[in-house]
């Protein structure tokens, strides 16, 4: 099995490193500049601590994977699957840039947050099929990387890259993926069995959207207010005004659930209990507001925005988020 990860940040490091490990997949990686450079030179090197997958203990520490990386898709070639592990706001580049990996029968696993380019292709309800600007701006991403080729995923693990070629993965080992219609399929078997056997806790789902739409109801409030703010999740939700604000943002985006058949049961406040458990952490919009790096913000709040006049919701509290979150990164 040919597998590519596009971009070898925190989370594609992680799974690029594990494919790796098990000696059982032909794993590569598209990076560029420093990050490409460091795998050259001295390998992808993750740290983590034991973690605990299918009722086993896996042994922590650092694992150094040496895999071919490039800059240019031809010369990887073609591939059975690729694992898209950027953020949102780099995926028109990955879009120009992976011609050269894709075969007539390559799959594309996406792990994106917040709401991705293929979210509405082929979904029922009041926005079916409908284009959202916010994530790609004149379709070009899907003319690319259609919705016949996407796996869905998302991603439920920690991790930061402290340096170029660098991950630390302390917490967290769950992956969810499932084809967009929500049957089963070879391919999606495959990809299950590659990466549980690299250790990850793969769950198959037959509603993937859910999936998606309830991490990003967890995300769109507390990233970008811990990146104006530059609180961690903890100091956030023990500030009750924040957390009065951050709970009426997440109403909005529920009923937008609502409406576009991705129903959440859950209170925000049950929402606040299950991120309390997390510990106090930095999340990643904050990680990357810190380093000067561009904000995932059009996936999370402007993506919710736009559904929500789609569906007929206002969303005023997310609009807040926002514009405020928009205008701090514009000003810096």
């Amino acid at each position: 099995m040919r597998i590519c990860v596009v971009g070898a940040g925190a989370i594609g490091g992680v799974v690029a490193a594990r494919l790796a490990a098990t000696g059982e997949v032909d794993v590569s990686v598209l990076a560029r500049g420093a990050t490409l450079s460091a795998i050259r030179d001295n390998g992808l090197r993750v740290t983590s601590p034991a973690l605990m997958s299918s009722g086993r203990r896996s042994a922590g520490g650092t694992i150094t994977a040496r895999v071919p990386a490039s800059d240019d898709a031809a010369e990887l070639g073609e591939q059975d699957f690729v694992v898209v592990a950027v953020k949102a706001q780099s995926m028109a580049g990955v879009a120009a840039s992976v011609g050269g990996l894709l075969g007539p029968d390559t799959a594309v696993l996406s792990t994106l947050n917040g709401v991705p380019w293929w979210f509405l292709d082929g979904f029922g309800g009041p926005a079916a099929d409908r284009h959202l600007d916010s994530v790609d701006p004149g379709g070009f991403i899907a003319s690319v990387l259609p919705a016949a080729r996407v796996i869905g995923g998302t991603v439920h693990l920690s991790a930061s890259s402290p340096a170029p070629g660098e991950v630390s993965w302390p917490s967290g080992n769950g992956l969810i993926i499932g084809e967009l219609a929500g049957s089963p399929s070879p391919r999606l078997d495959a990809l299950a069995a590659a990466l549980g056997a690299a250790g990850f806790d793969v769950t198959v789902s037959a509603r993937i959207r859910d999936d998606v739409w309830y991490k990003l109801w967890g995300n769109l409030t507390l990233n970008p207010i811990c990146a104006l703010t530059g609180a961690s999740t903890g100091p956030a939700l023990d500030d009750e005004l924040v957390r009065d604000f951050v709970s009426r943002a997440m109403l909005e985006a529920r009923a937008i659930g609502d409406r576009i058949g991705c129903p959440i049961a859950q209170s925000p406040e049950d929402r606040h209990a299950v991120t309390r458990r997390l510990g106090d952490f930095v999340p990643s919009m904050l990680q990357d507001a810190r380093a000067g790096r561009p904000l995932e913000l059009d996936a999370l709040t402007g993506a919710v925005r736009e559904l929500g006049t789609l569906v007929g919701v206002p969303t005023p509290y997310v609009d807040a988020i926002h514009g405020l979150t928009r205008l701090w990164a514009s000003a810096r």
